[in-house]
């Protein structure tokens, strides 16, 4: 892509499962600062971590990040991006990457490939990427989102149930579906400015708080949802004691 882009990264202190966890420490270096290097391997003109914490922002700027201080009432990542971008006077057409703040190992590659995907696809409001199960427990997990796509690469839906959904007489057994051609939606997000300013301000959606997933609300709007095979998936992201334990051993070992 020839465009610039920016790279926004929503870091919130409190969070009910890992308080304070951008600051955790992975090995050596804290979460955040994990995130920011990693997904700094991108062809950003600029990254910034968009925070409610000092100490958060004290972190970022002792390692050479840049931040944007936002209100600590936001409900979600999307609504903090679009606040920092607004703060930061970003041009309407210019497109923000939604990286989330807990994923120390958001490969650089991918955050370039979703913006590409939406510079090139001007029918589509947002971009985002998808990869195969790891395995056929992840099919019936609900912690694991799955997407479903049209021919045009474009989302049709987006579940914590297991979809697509083979309707055939017999028991429910995982291999009804072949697992491995079901698609897992990974969280980052490509948007226009002016776009994700309108995401932000319109309410939520019904299946939207069903599902518990944002994203929902942008098909639900009626825009388009462009989804990408991903070059290359991130690691695990950070959500609890025993993710945080595994990412300090993995980054131990590097």
């Amino acid at each position: 892509m020839n465009e610039t882009y920016t790279v926004i990264i929503p870091a919130r202190f409190s969070s009910e499962r890992l308080p304070g966890k951008p600051l955790r420490d992975i090995a050596g270096k804290t979460l955040i600062q994990r995130t920011f290097e990693s997904a700094g391997r991108c062809r950003a003109d600029n990254i910034v971590v968009a925070t409610d914490d000092e100490g958060i922002a004290q972190t970022v700027r002792r390692f050479g990040g840049q931040t944007c201080m936002t209100s600590t009432s936001h409900q979600s990542g999307t609504d903090r991006v679009a606040e920092a971008a607004r703060i930061l006077e970003l041009d309407p057409a210019e497109i923000i990457v939604n990286v989330q703040g807990d994923e120390p190992d958001m490969p650089g590659e991918l955050v370039d490939q979703v913006a590409g995907l939406l510079s090139a696809d001007p029918a589509a409001s947002v971009a985002t990427a998808c990869c195969a199960l790891d395995n056929p427990q992840q099919y019936v997990d609900p912690s694991v989102v799955k997407v479903v796509s049209n021919a045009q690469g474009h989302a049709i839906y987006f579940s914590r149930a297991a979809i697509p959904h083979a309707r055939e007489a017999g028991g429910h057994t995982l291999d009804r579906v072949p697992w491995q051609n079901v698609r897992r939606h990974i969280g980052i997000y490509a948007y226009r400015c002016e776009y994700l300013q309108a995401l932000a301000q319109a309410p939520a959606c019904k299946l939207e708080t069903t599902e518990g997933l944002e994203q929902l609300r942008v098909l639900w709007m009626g825009d388009k949802i462009a989804v990408a095979e991903a070059c290359r998936s991130p690691g695990p992201g950070i959500d609890t004691v025993v993710d945080l334990e595994r990412a300090i051993r993995d980054f131990s070992g590097q």
